[in-house]
């Protein structure tokens, strides 16, 4: 359920912000404050902030609790998951966009104000809005990427025409926390993956269902911070990282895929697969690259991206130089 009875209240009694802000917070005492700083100091105000303690065992969810601003309230939670505690603080939210920011990232003044003109005036017909963010350390912008990658600013609608690649890198752009979303999109298209207490590319499954149906827009004007050095759930560089949702239930993408995009959501399954085979292999996990690689293969896959590197990397041979080029790297 991704509203509750508590939110339709809010909503009756007439207290509804234009934007839901959603915190999701797991043990990140040291940079919570910060990321609470840079909402508070948004140059548009009109918005809640929803911090959901997703069973924090140190003092985050307290520092969040005792924060001077009568617009941030918190709700607890057993541990389970960020795509679970995003799904919970969409359940309260009465805001008419809702966006999240993790908690230990952080905006810059302008976020929000951008975004909602965005969504408000040239975008109005765009379910979602995101922009570029400065990567910490070394703070340098990933504008220039993201261009060399094709993306340009405005609205954007796949079709059955759109280069599969080009939806891969449309797909990586969208993040929680540079993304704004119409609550009401978000929730039609069920939010967040949060089966087994997933870790790691839990949103990718719901914005892939929105860029298959649904207008977007991009700016690329570096607006938000990552820090990568506040360790990530998602940045896994000890090991093969799991499997992406959309991958391991490509069935429930494929229900919501209009008839026409099926080629193509085919194709960038198959991207994905063959990409995340070349990880496995690299961790010496070429059994299991293998079984990927041959779930999604296509019938002129061999045109596709990472073809060539996935069939290496699932043989003995490509586990082999995964481990040499670790042991040269260390």
């Amino acid at each position: 359920m991704l509203r509750t009875h508590a939110a339709q209240r809010r909503e009756v009694e007439g207290s509804v912000a234009r934007v839901s802000v959603i915190v999701p917070l797991y043990n990140k005492e040291r940079y919570v404050c910060r990321a609470l700083d840079s909402i508070a100091a948004q140059s548009f105000g009109d918005f809640e902030v929803i911090v959901v303690d997703d069973g924090s065992t140190d003092e985050g969810a307290a520092l969040a609790a005792n924060y001077p601003d009568r617009r941030f309230r918190v709700l607890h939670q057993p541990n389970a998951g960020p795509g679970a505690a995003r799904n919970r603080g969409l359940a309260e939210a009465v805001g008419e966009y809702a966006t999240f920011l993790d908690a230990d990232d952080e905006w810059l003044p302008d976020f929000l104000q951008t975004a909602v003109r965005s969504l408000d005036g040239p975008s109005g017909g765009a379910a979602t809005w995101s922009t570029v963010y400065v990567e910490c350390p070394p703070g340098v912008s990933t504008e220039a990427m993201w261009r060399r990658r094709g993306l340009r600013e405005g609205m954007h609608r796949v079709s059955a025409g759109t280069p599969p690649e080009r939806m891969v890198y449309m797909l990586a752009f969208m993040l929680p926390c540079t993304t704004v979303a119409r609550t009401e999109v978000v929730r039609k298209w069920n939010g967040y993956f949060a089966e087994h207490r997933c870790l790691y590319a839990e949103d990718a499954f719901l914005w892939l269902k929105v860029l298959l149906n649904e207008a977007v827009a991009f700016s690329l004007a570096p607006l938000v911070k990552i820090h990568r050095d506040a360790a990530s759930l998602s940045d896994n560089r000890s090991g093969a990282r799991p499997l992406e949702p959309f991958l391991q239930r490509p069935d429930l993408i494929r229900a919501a895929c209009p008839a026409e995009c099926r080629p193509l959501l085919e194709c960038f399954y198959t991207i994905r697969a063959f990409k995340t085979a070349c990880v496995w292999g690299y961790w010496g996990q070429w059994r299991q690259a293998r079984g990927l690689r041959s779930r999604f293969r296509t019938a002129r896959d061999y045109r596709l991206p990472y073809y060539w590197s996935s069939l290496v990397c699932s043989t003995p041979l490509g586990a082999a130089a995964g481990s040499l080029w670790r042991a040269a790297t260390r």
